[in-house]
């Protein structure tokens, strides 16, 4: 089998032997130079703060819109939306940004800022462990070793490809990838290709190679409510004002913003999701006349208990005569073949995997461990998967995750959490510098607290009473991904650090850690 699973990795990932060399201590480490890296990079320079490094593991900025390069993938949401507030761009092309274009913003991004001094490429975390006694992270890189006042985490939760667990997807001797990691050495021309997955990465590449392939299975378990995508190109007077007029930007920006803050109010009510989910459905009914397939492609559930779709692409590019859309469940895979739950088996000698990412397992939790000597995997499996404000954990001092527990939104830019979660890690730094801290660590009955209030928020919304299993949701059935508000909610609750909420360790004269907490 040729199997490109593996998330990327610059080519000078090689750790020397005993560390590298002696360690080099640091006011803040940040791990991902995707948005939320970035945005931390970028905000951290111009509070003044330029003692920090942002560890990639990869050879270049641009986390989700670098790893997926797959044909035709795009966002859903606004590109005045989709970017930050501080480095808005006039030259956005359309309505909704393409891959291509989103990756190089954010390469520019970084250049126009002139972080990338700060960025160490090539540099996977393979460990960061809190030390109680010097108050300090201590960082272990594929390159080499580090301490850290504060750790900033900007892995976000798209980083991980999720490989489904199939009797024998192992042993296939043909070619494997999944969509986050796409083959773009191997020719698909011609070939018998099956995609296991009809989600948010699949209606975005099966059009793309549907008129290439010879033949074209989707395996497909839930179908997903899709909407009509009103994409339009900008116009030559929208760049001249964008460009030209004082304040245009913004107000397309915010224009975007609370449009989209109607969503959340649709959202948290399903009898309103449903009603307003007649326009997914007369999308499938005028888009698709089989009501064989028809029936096929209709979910069962309340739109928006999974991410709503929008694609103008999807259900021309099914309809196709090479195409075939098999809703029995894979029992297994041969060397040449899948073989479905029904008995048939299907020739193929490429697989494509659209199942999506470890949203709720995040595979860097493994790998921080708090002042307990447990990893912050080991805490959210024995407690369940929650943050304070969606940021800090109990257990772990000077810890930030930025798009943490229950930040994940079902209508609007995450660019927009990743903004005021950065913010406050900012007023973190600064109360710490004003109170001369070493370390701050939320309350476990203030994070408690605060996950309590959010859950019964959640009780009753779309997302948790809407007939469906999807990835918001974890094994146990509880929800530790979609903020249930308003983004001007979250971005309220995070605008000031509260020292009150948190556990305070003082510095010793000389900047010695204290061992006193108050």
């Amino acid at each position: 089998m040729t199997s490109t699973l593996e998330p990327p990795r610059s080519d000078e990932d090689t750790r020397p032997a005993g560390g590298g060399g002696p360690q080099r201590h640091l006011r803040v480490a940040v791990i991902g130079s995707g948005f939320s890296g970035l945005g931390m990079a970028i905000r951290l320079l111009q509070k003044g703060v330029d003692d920090f490094l942002v560890f990639e593991r990869a050879d270049e900025v641009g986390g989700t819109w670098r790893d997926n390069s797959y044909p035709g993938a795009a966002c859903d949401v606004m590109s005045h939306l989709y970017s930050f507030s501080f480095a808005q761009n006039p030259e956005w092309k359309s309505t909704f940004g393409k891959r291509d274009e989103l990756y190089a913003y954010l390469r520019d991004t970084a250049d126009r800022f002139g972080v990338r001094p700060h960025i160490r490429f090539g540099h996977e975390l393979l460990g960061a462990r809190w030390d109680e006694t010097t108050r300090r992270w201590h960082i272990e890189t594929s390159q080499g070793d580090y301490t850290a006042q504060v750790l900033v985490s900007g892995t976000g939760y798209l980083s991980e490809a999720a490989v489904p667990d199939i009797p024998g997807l192992a042993d296939f001797e043909g070619t494997v990838f999944h969509s986050s990691r796409w083959r773009h050495d191997h020719d698909l021309s011609g070939r018998n290709v099956a995609v296991i997955g009809t989600g948010a990465s699949a209606i975005q590449f099966v059009p793309k190679i549907q008129p290439e392939v010879g033949r074209l299975d989707l395996y497909q378990r839930t179908p997903p409510w899709i909407g009509p995508k009103n994409d339009k190109v900008t116009s030559p007077l929208q760049t001249r004002l964008l460009r030209g007029v004082p304040g245009y930007q913004n107000f397309r920006r915010n224009f975007n913003m609370w449009g989209r803050e109607i969503l959340a109010f649709v959202m948290k009510r399903p009898k309103v999701a449903g009603k307003m989910q007649k326009m997914a459905s007369d999308h499938l009914k005028k888009s698709v006349a089989d009501e064989t397939l028809r029936a096929k492609l209709t979910p069962d559930y309340v739109m928006a208990c999974k991410r709503l779709l929008f694609s103008n692409t999807w259900y021309p590019a099914i309809q196709q005569p090479n195409v075939d859309l098999v809703t029995d469940g894979i029992a297994k895979v041969t060397a040449h073949s899948i073989v479905t739950a029904d008995g048939a088996e299907r020739e193929i000698d490429t697989i494509i995997l659209g199942t999506g990412f470890k949203a709720t397992d995040r595979p860097v939790a493994g790998r921080i461990t708090g002042r307990e000597g447990r990893s912050l995997r080991e805490v959210w499996q024995e407690d369940g998967m929650a943050a304070h404000r969606g940021t800090t954990v109990a257990g772990f001092p000077n810890l930030f995750l930025l798009l943490g527990p229950n930040t994940t939104l079902g209508h609007s830019s995450q660019v927009v959490m990743i903004e005021a979660q950065i913010g406050y890690v900012l007023d973190a730094l600064k109360v710490m510098d004003q109170k001369n801290l070493a370390s701050v660590e939320v309350r476990k009955t203030v994070q408690d607290d605060w996950n309590e209030r959010l859950q019964a928020r959640l009780d009753g919304t779309v997302w948790n009473a809407g007939n469906c299993k999807s990835w918001y949701l974890d094994a146990h059935g509880r929800n530790p991904s979609i903020w249930p508000t308003y983004t001007w909610r979250f971005r309220r609750q995070t605008k000031h650090f509260a020292p009150s909420e948190y556990q305070l360790a003082t510095l010793a004269g000389a900047g010695l850690p204290a061992l006193t907490h108050t």
